[in-house]
């Protein structure tokens, strides 16, 4: 049998067998599938619901609160989320394509569809799986598909098919969430136009805001003026008429006033012109408004370029690149406590070997919450931390006085305060210092601190990512895009690519749901990543890049990154 590919995705190791077997068997994992074509993706996280349809779909959970039962035909039996419809039709119900494993759509229209002799002679957005040549299913025949495994035509369904003694009310809250699936009028789409929309808080470096809108104002106009581009061979009229036809165009949403209001500026955009997702993007101190309102409305926000993006394990409809100083901190933290030789059931010995780790950062800048993060995870393995938040106009030099030179020193500083320390020597023999704020590769380390000094790297170092970033750098030159924050600009070109490769997958199912879902299938086959050495989502994940190194200034004049270890995934 054919290995799906999400089961590696995110993982050291294949799974064991029968943990393959168990997350095969999901609710209507073969419903309109011939035997042997379907697999199913590990079980997602659960989340909130609205109704009973929806709580059995995507959580294995009975209206009576029960979790929901079944057994698979050799006798292996499945309960709760293990058993939910989610795990093989994911979220929009239009299943997902692995090689050459595929899962089938089920939402109501695919199941009730008129025979036709052909996939592509159907009157539905074209998706993998999709079975147009078999007898229509009624509510009767598909609670007989769910109960007994039989289907619309009376031939047993896949072997992979549990069976669910489901109440009468309860089949009919999962036939009615179904019918709920179906989104026949995408928004942000007509017969012309795909609408997208990017988000820049007021607080936005306007440099970065710059570069970022230079990019996707170009590649919008480039795929406009080649639809076409790296679409893969189309095999109908139909699909060829959707990739030529629609234009994309772009709606720039530039937030005003302090962070209350951003909803209420949001909803408006949104009811002026409704898009199909948010692309890209760019934010300043405080994002989660933007977070929680694209979950709110359903709207995909695409790899926005965020320092402190929203963590969460319950969310789908915002994707990350990374986790940006969230990151760093859980990098610096692997290796205080990795340096202290201490394992994580030994916090007091790690509390013994570092006496206090001592964090300075600009009050309210997002070093600050890199910095909340480390000292969480350090004071859990006992080892005290001393913060000092810089007040507006404050010198740096303050901040060093009577730190003791055996302990550690971390800073998240912007590249003007890191330059400010060639007036003062190094406080301490250890210092680690935010990458991503104090500059990644350009930044202005005075020499005196370069020896004794280690960066939190969450990226790919110059060598290893060149060929992945010269590609968008050479795109940049020919169309005279000046690079003034080449990180940010390689991310929102990455973006674009991966948006522009996903919809001519995607052909015309223009569902928001399925867009997030395609996305995370095909990142882990995209060969040109950027920054990053290897980007991957499986269900349920938000963050793309899972590590990072720590790097030091090498050679005989300390100016050289290198790293310091090995790639970390903390």
């Amino acid at each position: 049998m054919q290995r799906a590919g999400n089961w590696t995705r995110g993982r050291a190791s294949p799974p064991s067998p029968a943990a393959r077997l168990l997350a095969r068997c999901a609710l209507l994992a073969a419903l309109i599938t011939p035997v042997g074509e379907a697999y199913c993706a590990p079980a997602a996280q659960p989340v909130a619901t609205a109704s009973a349809g929806e709580a059995l779909y995507q959580q294995g959970v009975l209206s009576s609160g029960e979790p929901l039962e079944a057994i698979h035909q050799d006798g292996v039996r499945l309960q709760g989320v293990s058993a939910a419809c989610v795990n093989c039709h994911r979220r929009s119900g239009l299943g997902s394509r692995e090689g050459n494993s595929s899962i089938p759509p089920i939402t109501w229209r695919y199941l009730v569809e008129p025979r036709a002799p052909h996939a592509e002679d159907a009157d539905l957005p074209y998706v993998p799986g999709m079975r147009a040549e078999r007898e229509p299913y009624t509510d009767a025949t598909i609670a007989r598909a769910i109960r007994e495994g039989i289907d619309s035509e009376g031939k047993p369904l896949s072997s992979l098919m549990p069976q669910y003694a489901l109440n009468d009310a309860d089949m009919q809250a999962l036939i009615d969430y179904l019918k709920h699936l179906d989104q026949r009028r995408p928004a942000g789409v007509t017969d012309t136009v795909l609408h997208f929309a990017t988000i820049i808080t007021p607080d936005a470096d306007p440099v970065k805001r710059a570069g970022m809108l230079d990019v996707l104002r170009h590649y919008f106009a480039d795929k406009n003026v080649f639809p076409l581009g790296a679409v893969p061979a189309l095999r109908s009229s139909r699909k060829m008429m959707f990739m030529v036809n629609r234009r994309w165009e772009l709606h720039v949403w530039e937030l005003k006033g302090p962070p209350d209001t951003w909803h209420e500026q949001l909803t408006q955009f949104l009811a002026r012109q409704p898009v199909f997702a948010v692309l890209s993007g760019l934010g300043g101190r405080n994002w989660a408004p933007i977070h929680d309102f694209c979950e709110q409305e359903a709207v995909p926000c695409l790899f926005p370029n965020v320092e402190v993006p929203v963590e969460t394990d319950h969310d789908f409809y915002s994707v990350y690149f990374s986790k940006g100083v969230l990151l760093e901190s859980d990098l610096i933290a692997a290796r205080i406590v990795d340096e202290a030789g201490a394992r994580p059931a030994q916090a007091t010995k790690v509390a013994k070997a570092v006496k206090t780790v001592w964090q300075v950062y600009r009050a309210g800048d997002n070093g600050e919450r890199g910095a909340q993060a480390l000292a969480a995870a350090l004071k859990a393995r006992g080892i005290a931390v001393s913060n000092h938040a810089l007040a507006p106009g404050e010198s740096v030099a303050r901040a060093m006085h009577g730190i003791p030179r055996s302990d550690v020193l971390v800073l998240w500083l912007r590249p003007p305060d890191v330059a400010a320390l060639a007036r003062i020597p190094p406080a301490t023999d250890t210092v680690f210092m935010s990458g991503l704020l104090g500059g990644l590769d350009s930044t202005p380390v005075p020499a005196s601190w370069r020896a004794i000094t280690r960066l939190a790297y969450p990226f790919d170092l110059p060598e290893g990512r060149r060929v992945r970033v010269d590609y968008a750098f050479g795109w940049f030159s020919i169309r005279q895009i000046p690079m003034v924050a080449p990180q940010v600009q390689a991310d929102t070109y990455l973006a674009c690519g991966l948006l522009a490769e996903t919809l001519s997958h995607m052909v015309d199912a223009f569902v928001r749901d399925y867009l997030v879902e395609r996305i995370q299938d095909m990142l882990e086959r995209r060969i040109l990543t950027g920054y990053y050495p290897r980007l991957t989502l499986a269900p349920g994940q938000t963050f793309a890049s899972k590590g990072g190194y720590i790097v030091r200034f090498a050679g005989p004049d300390h100016f050289k990154l290198v790293a310091d270890g090995d790639w970390i995934v903390p």
